[in-house]
């Protein structure tokens, strides 16, 4: 049940090995290579992301499995965190949606058609691990014969993993075609998403059932932001673990005790990114 947003508490911020974190998503290449390049030289991490105990103080990444990805690759010892559990309260899962564009619609379901493991069944169904709604408003749903979570997240990706190559691709919270088509010109197809819940999420990460990147949604309230903290901290590999998190509840109650941190109830829109 959602807590009362309007209050949310104070972000726990932690720094934890990298090897503790679990993705329950593939990593976006696209992103994490130039991410990966730039955190050689950065000097402040701006946004942590955001993980949710599993167990044994093992954690599940919610949001920035690149990032996480990307300190990994640079053998990072420690990176910094935003703990924010499911029984919280404070975090919502949902789904985006992907808009695909700049490619032909006949194309996309051939290449769609070609894969093994799956069916293109007009109509909506429940069972389904994905919908496509055509620009003329046509829908297919993408059915597959398997149960079990592995095997139906693998054909997902696969699914995905066509117009991630071929096409443009946009995330969006909107579910409704006809609002997307007159903000994307060229888009031949909305792409819908089944709802998932916290078990499904920690199951693929536990599993290395990996959805796609870019499909769950977590909406964390009392989200961390422009935390700005140094990234020569996180590369230390002296410093023990411990020391270091005494050092950042320090850093946090400074801020805090000079005023540099300002909450949000409300929802926003960034221009800057």
């Amino acid at each position: 049940m959602l807590s009362d947003v309007s209050a949310a508490p104070t972000p726990d911020l932690r720094i934890v090995p990298v090897n503790v974190l679990y993705p329950h998503e593939d990593h976006d290449s696209q992103r994490s290579e130039p991410l990966i390049e730039r955190l050689k030289t950065e000097s402040l991490m701006i946004n942590p992301p955001i993980v949710a105990p599993m167990s044994n103080s093992e954690f599940v990444i919610l949001d920035g499995a690149n990032r996480c990805y990307a300190f990994q690759q640079l053998n990072y010892p420690h990176i910094l965190v935003q703990v924010a559990p499911y029984d919280s309260g404070y975090v919502q899962l949902e789904t985006w949606s992907h808009v695909v564009s700049h490619w032909q619609t006949g194309k996309l379901l051939d290449h769609l058609r070609a894969l093994p493991d799956l069916t293109l069944s007009e109509g909506y169904h429940a069972s389904a691990i994905a919908q496509f709604t055509l620009r003329d408003n046509s829908v297919l749903s993408v059915l597959t014969p398997f149960n079990i979570t592995k095997e139906r997240n693998a054909v997902l990706r696969e699914v995905v993993s066509v117009y991630q190559k071929n096409a443009s691709l946009h995330r969006t919270a909107i579910r409704e075609p006809d609002d997307i088509w007159p903000l994307f010109e060229e888009c031949v197809a909305l792409v819908i998403f089944p709802s998932y819940q916290p078990a499904d999420i920690i199951t693929a990460a536990r599993h290395h059932a990996y959805l796609p990147p870019g499909v769950s949604r977590h909406i964390v309230h009392g989200r961390a932001l422009r935390v700005n903290y140094p990234m020569d901290r996180l590369r230390d590999e002296n410093t023990p673990l411990q020391d270091k998190n005494q050092a950042l509840q320090s850093w946090v109650r400074e801020k805090l005790g000079k005023r540099k941190v300002r909450y949000y109830a409300e929802a926003t829109y960034q221009f800057d990114e």
